[in-house]
């Protein structure tokens, strides 16, 4: 195995990476823009409300999404540790 074999075993996990961290991240970007406009609209200017929202919305995505995300995360983490006796095999 080379240095591409590698790269290419590291891009696919960052992908994932970038895969499960997504839904989370647009749950919380819309929750927190509905919660600035009802703020901005009743002229409630409390600093814990968006952020206690947010947080519970991000733990009940990650939550009821992380038995499908999860799956292509075990499987990439599966083949890079039974690849990686060969993978640094000439190192």
């Amino acid at each position: 195995m080379n240095e591409a074999s590698i790269l290419t075993h590291m891009s696919q996990s960052l992908l994932l990476f970038m895969i499960w961290v997504l839904p989370p991240l647009i749950a919380a970007v819309i929750v927190g823009l509905g919660i600035g406009v009802i703020q901005a609209a009743t002229q409630l200017q409390d600093q814990t409300l968006p952020l206690t929202v947010k947080l519970l919305v991000v733990v009940a995505v990650i939550v009821l999404l992380s038995p499908v995300l999860s799956a292509p995360l075990i499987e990439q983490a599966k083949q890079v540790f039974t690849e990686f006796p060969a993978l640094t095999a000439s190192y």
